[in-house]
Formats: C-alpha cells, structure tokens, sequence
C-alpha cells in the first residue's frame, strides 16, 4: 500500500504521509495441394508416391460374417471438484499475523503447512515494506502454491503496487525516471513507503522472479481480483489476458521509466469510493468480466473516511472485522490496515452479505 492518487484523507493523522500521493505520484495461405492419395478414381498418384495404409483397398479375409468386437465405451471421468475461494489482503510483512489469519481458517497447520486440500487462496498482493518480514512472508507463499498443488488446490498471487517498488528499487536503484514532476527514483520512493532494509538484504534472483510473473488481474467465481482500487489497469488491455501479457512484458524489457509509469498508476487509488464509483466498477467489469470487484490495497479506515493511530492508542479508531462492500455493493475492500493496528484478512468468497 502506497500514497494514494493526489487525494488526501479529511482527517489528518500520523500516518497521513503514507496515503498521500507523491508528486511523481494475415496474409492468407495458397490453398494446399491436397493428399496424393486422393488422386480421381482412374487416374496415376504422383511419380514417387508410396500408398498408405489408407489408401490401400480392405481385402476380406473371409470373416466378415463375425461379429465385430466394439470395444466397450469408457466412462468419461469427472473433472475434479474445485474447492471454495479465499482471498487474502495486504500483508506487508507481517508474517506472525498472515499464519495466525491462515489458521483461524484451517488452511494451515500448525506448522504453517497447507492444510486445505483442493481449496483456492489467492493472495491480493503487498507482501513487503512496512512490516517486519517481508521475505518471510514470500517464502511461505511460494512454498504453500507448492503444497496447494500437490494437494489438488492452489495458492496464487496478484501483482500489489509494493512488489512493483521493490522490483524496481533493486533493479534500477538511484537511477533517475521521469516521474513528470521533478526527479524520482525507485531507491527513494521504496524507502519512504516502507521499504525495509532486512528485505533488501535477503531479496534474492529467485524472489524477484516470482514476483515478476504474478497477474495483475484474475476473474475467479463471477470476482474480479486486483490489487488496486484504480481503473488504471483499463491502461494496459481490454482483456484480462491482454492486461496480464502488457505488465509481464515492461517488466521483462527493464525499462526504468516505463516500470515506473507502471508503478505510478497501480499506486492510484479510491476510485470506487466517491460518487461515480460504482460506475468505475462496473467499467471494468464489463472489460474483464465478474459481478463483483474485490481488491486490497486501500485501507478500509480510509475507505470509510476515518482514521486511526499506526501505534493503537487511539480508541476512536474504526474496528476492522471483516471486509467492506460498497460501491452499490459491487466491490469489496479486503485491506483491513495491519499496518495501523487494524486486521489482516483471510476470507471466504462469496460473501454473505
């Protein structure tokens, strides 16, 4: 979770920095000749040409008053049982947290192993910065898809803006980009977001790899799945697999100013919140399919308009308990705010609301 898309909270709170903007903020083919073998009735195959066995004639050999043995039909197997749908929201970096949530819901052990069966977790992205563990946390997810898989379900993850910083951060460091507003950098941006240097010290060739080929975007079960409540991911395709295909490719070119463009926008936020909302909703949505959107990355303390203390002593702040739903009930806001005390959520979909 990153500063927010030139909007600012009404409520101004110690935590407001990190919520705020920065200021980088076919030619056809020639029809084909045909089989040689399917020369007229009467007339040579082409010089060179060796029957086949379908072009030889079926010569009795004075059976043909038998009965033929067909073979009896196998039954057609069943495809295998999809399993329900969790979704997680922003980690950053609390591991201790992420197992705990994991737990409650039975889709690990008690030494954080998959435990779930054919069950689908998906993880909404913003694994690191600001919490204590952000590599940790990567490990376990990469190493639960595994165990997922062997079990005959699956844990995926989504692209968050922070796995964009921290990318960049470690590819291209102090390098300047043009963020439109003066100069920016990746080492600068991921250290005022949060960034932890324990992560940068433990990041390895295979993390960024990882995280380099998440989605951006998924359609599971009628829910649009994304990291960001912004509409800028329209920016990048009017598919979902066109989306996916265009952030795997910047990626891959390792071009600092368009990987920064790319950070910058899926850093923008609200867009469902305010009037109009519910109309962005349904935007992307009639481009990527689903009924409901469901997305991280702005906390739902924000989402609601107030704001707490990242150290808890504020009583008045909202207690977070489970997802929001708004935007005339089409998307739901799963960032429950670890990073200000709040709740890392694990949840089953659909809702019951």
């Amino acid at each position: 979770m990153t500063q927010g898309a030139g909007q600012e909270p009404v409520v101004r709170t110690a935590t407001l920095r990190d919520f705020r903007v920065p200021p980088y903020a076919q030619t056809p083919l020639p029809p084909s000749p045909g089989h040689p073998g399917s020369a007229p009735l009467g007339e040579e195959p082409p010089e060179g040409y060796t029957p086949t066995a379908r072009d030889l004639p079926v010569i009795s050999r004075g059976d043909a008053g038998r009965d033929r043995v067909v073979p009896e039909p196998q039954p057609s197997q069943p495809a295998p049982a999809r399993g329900p749908l969790y979704v997680v929201g922003d980690v950053h970096g609390y591991l201790d947290e992420l197992l705990a949530a994991l737990r409650e819901q039975g889709l690990v052990d008690a030494d954080g192993h998959w435990a779930a069966g054919n069950t689908r977790l998906w993880f909404l992205g913003d694994f690191t910065d600001r919490g204590p563990d952000g590599i940790g946390v990567i490990d376990l997810v990469m190493r639960l898809s595994a165990e997922a898989a062997a079990a005959g379900g699956y844990c995926k993850a989504l692209m968050g803006n922070h796995e964009l910083l921290l990318i960049g951060a470690k590819r291209f460091g102090d390098t300047p980009v043009n963020s439109g507003a003066g100069t920016a950098t990746f080492q600068a941006a991921w250290l005022l977001n949060g960034g932890q240097k324990s992560d940068m010290d433990r990041l390895q060739e295979v993390h960024l790899q990882w995280m380099s080929r998440l989605d951006a975007v998924v359609e599971e079960d009628g829910h649009l799945l994304m990291h960001s409540d912004t509409t800028a991911y329209l920016d990048y395709g009017s598919t979902v697999e066109d989306v996916n295909d265009t952030v795997h490719a910047i990626l891959t070119r390792h071009d600092a100013d368009e990987c920064w463009d790319l950070f910058r926008k899926l850093t923008k936020r609200f867009a469902f919140r305010d009037e109009g909302g519910a109309q962005a909703v349904r935007d992307l949505m009639a481009a990527y399919g689903g009924r409901r959107v469901v997305h991280g990355h702005s906390p739902i303390p924000y989402l609601l308009g107030e704001v707490g203390s990242e150290d808890g002593e504020d009583s008045s702040r909202p207690v977070v308990d489970g997802p929001h739903v708004y935007a005339d009930g089409l998307a739901i806001a799963m960032d429950g705010g670890v990073t200000m005390a709040g709740k890392l959520l694990v949840v089953r979909l659909p809702l019951h609301d």
